[in-house]
């Protein structure tokens, strides 16, 4: 490291202290994921507290709920989606000229905490317990974000002169929808960004991306208990039997899927069936059936605009194709609709400048992490396939945390997640003079 890199690594260390309160006060503000319907919760309040930190720190800080009506349409945008009550922030740190913008993006929703009793301690109290913050969010991804926060306001504390510009960036939706991410990447312009998702010091540089197809299949209601009849004189046809056909032709793309050629950093495409429902008495024939499956997708299947149209397209034909060889399907075809959260997949080049940076300052800080992937989707793809800007992941703690009862992250990954992010963004935006 440079003198002026280990000076500002030790200053956020003798934050540490610091850098855990921030946490605690992101835990204990009830931000679960927005669903269809529901009122906002504490994402104002947040955004609030995290703007007048930021501002105290010297950024220029705006504050906004995005108008959707440039976003509607959108496979992420489902119909009568508001951000009323969940406001989006972005604080820019200017720098002195030259350089290149870095965008520090990192989401402030998190998903529910129940079964709530199965949690050791308190998920909105931010407990610390055997050297690490415990709660819900602490690992995805308030403590990310606590750290790019602590990062940005060393930096301007000690006077390190940024050539390029700095920004901070927070967004609600992440775990509902993406349309917090999405509302950015058509608002800020950057030359890379780095979110600080879970990855363990690994630098993620692909994701997939998803789709959410929903299959209904037909049948004809009858009663159970009487001797069956032929479809063709009337006869009931039951629902649940004909969607098994459906999931045999799920089953058969999954493993055509499975033999294609490797990514270096992600695993095959996949379709998993999530829920199934069918049938209407005990004592009828299900007169309908309908599977939800979730889609994981590669980026080199993305259409030419960054998201699933093709994959839709072949994962049509593989239902239609198995339920043409049934007579009953075959006159009367799977309904197959697009449920809203479709998300793109994304890469970035290995030899991206952002890529190197975030490389480099995790060996600086003594966590060497090397180039990974993301099975899942994160804001940082978004940003890529919308705005063109290189995103990538570096963050504390275990993504296999994320989403349980156990969600906790270690304060010293903390401390050396916000000591790189501050290098990172010293090599990506370079140091005047």
């Amino acid at each position: 490291m440079t003198p002026a890199e280990q000076r500002v690594c030790e200053a956020i260390a003798a934050r540490e202290r610091d850098l855990v309160e921030l946490l605690q006060a992101l835990v204990r503000f009830d931000t679960v994921t927005h669903t269809a319907g529901a009122p906002p919760r504490q994402e104002a309040a947040l955004q609030a507290m995290l703007a007048g930190r930021l501002r105290a720190a010297g950024a220029a800080v705006d504050v906004w709920e995005p108008d959707v009506s440039g976003l509607a349409g959108h496979p992420m945008v489902p119909d009568g989606f508001s951000f009323a009550g969940r406001p989006q922030l972005a604080a820019r740190f200017a720098g002195r000229g030259g350089g290149r913008t870095l965008l520090l993006c990192g989401h402030v929703d998190v998903v529910s905490v129940e079964p709530r009793d199965r949690w050791r301690h308190d998920p909105f109290a931010g407990v610390v317990a055997d050297g690490a913050v415990h709660g819900r969010g602490t690992c995805d991804m308030k403590g990310g974000v606590a750290c790019m926060v602590l990062a940005a306001e060393v930096l301007q504390t000690l006077g390190v002169p940024l050539a390029g510009d700095l920004i901070v960036n927070t967004v609600t939706e992440e775990e509902s929808t993406g349309a917090g991410g999405l509302a950015m990447a058509h608002a800020l312009q950057a030359d890379g960004a780095i979110v600080p998702e879970p990855s363990g010091f690994d630098v993620w540089v692909a994701c997939r991306g998803s789709l959410l197809p929903r299959i209904t299949v037909e049948g004809r209601a009858g009663h159970a208990g009487i001797a069956p009849v032929h479809p063709d004189q009337g006869g009931a046809v039951n629902a649940i039997e004909k969607m098994a056909i459906v999931l045999d032709a799920v089953r058969r793309l999954r493993e055509d899927w499975a033999l294609r050629p490797r990514h270096p950093h992600l695993s095959p495409a996949d379709a998993v069936p999530t829920i199934i429902q069918g049938g209407e008495w005990l004592v009828s024939y299900p007169a309908t059936c309908t599977l939800d499956v979730h889609i994981e997708f590669l980026p080199d299947q993305a259409d030419e605009r960054g998201y699933g149209s093709r994959v839709e397209a072949e994962f049509v034909d593989w239902m239609l194709r198995a339920a043409a060889a049934d007579p009953w399907l075959a006159a009367h075809p799977p309904r197959i609709e697009w449920v809203a959260g479709a998300v793109p997949p994304a890469e970035v080049r290995e030899d991206d400048p952002v890529v190197q940076a975030a490389l480099g300052a995790t060996a600086a800080v003594g966590r060497p992490g090397r180039l990974a992937g993301l099975d899942n989707w994160h804001d940082g793809a978004t940003l890529t396939a919308e705005a063109g800007i290189p995103a990538v992941c570096l963050g504390p703690g275990d993504i296999r945390l994320a989403h349980t009862h156990e969600e906790r992250v270690p304060i010293a990954d903390l401390v050396a997640c916000a000591q790189a992010l501050a290098v990172a963004a010293m090599r990506f935006c370079g140091v005047a003079g």
